[in-house]
């Protein structure tokens, strides 16, 4: 999977407007400050708060790899 780098550049937290980091997998997209990891599916990413998974569930919850 293969995120634009700009896109990464200019994306923030929705939550806070905080910086927001790719996982190793390149699978979500994580808020320290806020403990949250958004999903990253079929290299999108889903920005909603209310799609947000706690960082303390992201690894049960995470998105299946393909």
């Amino acid at each position: 999977m293969a995120l634009n780098k700009e896109l990464l550049d200019i994306l923030v937290c929705p939550k806070c407007k905080g910086a927001i980091s790719l996982t190793a997998e390149e699978d979500g997209l994580l808020c320290a400050p806020c403990g949250l990891a958004y999903p990253v599916l079929d290299e999108i990413p889903v920005m909603l708060v209310e799609e947000a998974i706690p960082l303390a569930e992201w690894d049960d919850k995470r998105p299946c790899r393909k």
